[in-house]
């Protein structure tokens, strides 16, 4: 049980760690920002680097999902095997 709970935590930890380095944007991403700012334009920005961050996260998301319905369902399967 403790590893059940383990697992996802670090997973989770990890995930924030990197989280400022997902805030650097890419080359052309942050040129295009730049030049909304140099424009008067400051709300492009904000929702450009939470569209990087909801790509980040999103297949991590999906393999952790996939991975614990795995776990259960061969933990499952063990247990009525015997």
């Amino acid at each position: 049980m403790k590893k059940l709970i383990s697992v996802p935590s670090g997973l989770v930890l990890f995930l924030l760690v990197g989280l400022a380095e997902a805030f650097g944007q890419c080359a052309m991403c942050r040129a295009t920002v730049e030049n909304n700012i140099s424009n008067g334009d400051t709300t492009v920005g904000a929702g450009l680097n939470m569209g990087i961050l909801y790509l980040f996260v999103a297949p991590y998301l999906l393999i952790a999902v996939v991975g614990i319905l795995w776990y259960r369902h061969a933990k499952a399967k063990k247990k009525f095997s015997f």
